[in-house]
């Protein structure tokens, strides 16, 4: 059992040893440092053969007891860069003082010259080399620039001197991130004499500047209140186009309204009138239709029924008419066949009939009595004269009957030209003689 102990612990210690191993075998690059790996050599891509190589960022394995690994930091360095009675274009000496900010280049084949020249130095040295570097610059930039360009146009100055130490500064394996002109002085005065002459002509330029700018400040106004003014009365002119254009068209709109309302009414007016013109003609038509229903038809039906009535009346006359024709045919052909005699029957046998129309005249005088007075002077003891007086009473009554019959005898003979009393008496002689 101890025995197994002892082989797990030494398994692990084993292991454990294995891992240290490893770990310090194995190189992690952080992206703020530069790992340089030297022991081997190798080509590098501008053809020069080193014994090193450089690890940027990332891992690699190194050969235990080969290989050795040298750390560079890649952190920034600022620097204060000043230069005096540096002199400038026009032989005039300047102070200038700026700020800068350098670090180890990674550019690639620059990492190269870095490692070289600064594997296991420290940022101070660093610095200082770099510092000296940039015044150099500094001072051949400015031999090519007068003291106010230096001055107006730092950035000018400073690009220039970017341009101009850029190459230097690779050259060592460095990189300038930033480079800043903080101040521009001189000994002699001279920058502030250009400035107060500057101030100067400044000034006047001011002064001639506001004089300017008020003759045109002036003259503007002028120009403004003539265009206003101009402005006022074109914009007047326009109000009273406008108002014209806006009563004529007010006008020609009521117009227009006025007739639309005219020619609406006329057509109310025109509809209604159609409609009452329908309306009547309906009514019309309607009470042709009552007037037809009931009187036309009616009447057309009594008509007709008339008609028909008439026609079967007339039709009966006619056969009547004819029929009776033809008996009074016969008997004429009859009564000419007999010869005078005939005439004389003919008469008789129309007697009733003649003395029916005679009696007919008087058919609505109604007798109820008859009162005889008697208008005689012997009456009461029967005796008179038989020439001088009448005879009075119901005897005399009875004494006209026969007077009156022989006037409708001689009445009838004058109408006819029959003498009915010789008649009758030749037709009693006849009858005597036949017995």
């Amino acid at each position: 059992m101890s025995s197994a102990i002892v082989a797990g612990i030494a398994l692990a210690l084993a292991v454990l040893f294995v891992i240290l191993i490893v770990r310090s075998l194995i190189v992690i690059c952080p992206p703020n440092r530069v790992a340089v790996i030297s022991g081997r050599k190798r080509a590098l891509s501008d053809g020069r053969t080193v014994g090193y190589r450089i690890l940027k960022g990332g891992r690699t394995l190194r050969i235990p007891l080969i290989e050795r690994v040298a750390w560079m930091d890649l952190n920034t360095i600022p620097l204060e860069v000043a230069v005096t009675n540096a002199y400038s274009k026009g032989a005039i000496p300047l102070n200038v003082q700026g700020i800068a900010n350098v670090k180890v280049s990674s550019g690639e084949g620059l990492l190269e010259n870095a490692a070289e020249r600064f594997l296991h130095v420290d940022h101070v040295h660093i610095g200082k080399i770099a510092k000296e570097t940039l015044e150099a610059n500094l001072r051949g930039v400015l031999a090519t620039m007068s003291p106010e360009e230096v001055n107006e146009d730092r950035l000018k100055f400073s690009q220039q001197l970017i341009d101009e130490a850029d190459d230097d500064i690779k050259t060592l394996g460095l990189e300038l991130d930033v480079l800043k002109i903080q101040n521009v002085t001189d000994d002699v005065n001279y920058l502030e004499s250009v400035g107060r002459r500057l101030t100067a002509q400044v000034k006047k330029d001011a002064r001639v500047a506001e004089a300017d700018r008020e003759a045109e400040s002036e003259q503007a106004e002028a120009n403004a209140r003539r265009t206003a003014q101009v402005a006022q009365i074109e914009a007047d002119k326009k109000i009273v186009e406008e108002q014209n254009a806006l009563r004529v068209r007010t006008a020609e709109l009521e117009a227009i309204s006025r007739a639309r309302e005219e020619e609406a009414l006329v057509a109310g007016e025109t509809a209604k009138a159609v409609a009452s013109q329908e309306l009547e003609t309906e009514r019309i038509e309607l009470e042709k239709r009552r007037v037809e229903a009931d009187v036309v038809v009616p009447a057309r039906a009594e008509l007709e029924a008339r008609q028909l009535q008439a026609q079967a009346e007339a039709a009966t006359i006619v056969e009547d008419g004819k029929a009776q024709v033809e008996v009074f045919k016969r008997l004429t052909d009859q009564y000419q066949a007999a010869g005078a005699d005939g005439h004389e029957v003919l008469v008789l046998n129309m007697l009733p009939d003649l003395i029916d129309k005679i009696v007919s005249t008087v058919q609505n005088v109604s007798i109820d009595r008859v009162a005889v007075v008697d208008t005689g002077g012997g009456g009461g003891n029967g005796a008179g004269n038989g020439d001088g007086g009448s005879r009075g009473g119901i005897p005399g009554l009875m004494s006209q009957l026969p007077a009156s019959l022989v006037a409708m005898t001689e009445q009838i003979e004058a109408a006819t030209g029959v003498d009915i009393l010789a008649s009758l008496r030749r037709r009693e002689q006849q009858d005597g003689g036949d017995r």
